[in-house]
């Protein structure tokens, strides 16, 4: 299933930790931004990961990241990360995030990426299905 949504947004400033000697924001970093993205995306839709884990047993891990980097950033930036899903399977997920600096039509595309997150069993690290209630969710997006 491929879902034409628009993105949800989730503003993200830029701190000393988040730089490296240059001043720039250290390549990983994004990634860390991302995750913080997804995790409000979800919480957005009523879906706690805490609370996902307690109630069904299983959890959502990153299993493929391919990101791309345009524009540096810099300290005290503020950054728009935004995520869209952009295929919905069985047991897994594939979202679209990026990082922005400004928004409109004059933002800087920063970051790109392509992030897998897949459904498992939290205690034998198994892929599991995404539970029927949470794909119901998911496809509301």
């Amino acid at each position: 299933m491929t879902a034409e949504t628009s993105p949800f947004q989730w503003p993200v400033r830029v701190y000393w930790e988040d730089t490296d000697a240059g001043g720039i924001v250290f390549y990983a970093n994004y990634l860390k931004f991302f995750e913080r993205a997804r995790t409000e995306w979800l919480r957005s839709l009523g879906l706690q990961q805490q609370a996902l884990r307690e109630a069904t047993g299983g959890m959502f891990v990153v299993t493929d990241t391919q990101t791309r980097h345009h524009r540096p950033a810099r300290l005290d930036d503020l950054l728009l990360v935004t995520t869209r899903l952009v295929e919905l399977g069985r047991a897994s997920m594939t979202l679209e995030q990026v990082a922005w600096l400004g928004e409109g039509p004059d933002a800087q595309r920063l970051c790109e990426g392509q992030i897998r997150i897949g459904w498992v069993d939290a205690s034998a690290m198994k892929p599991m299905r995404i539970p029927t209630t949470l794909i119901d969710k998911l496809h509301n997006a």
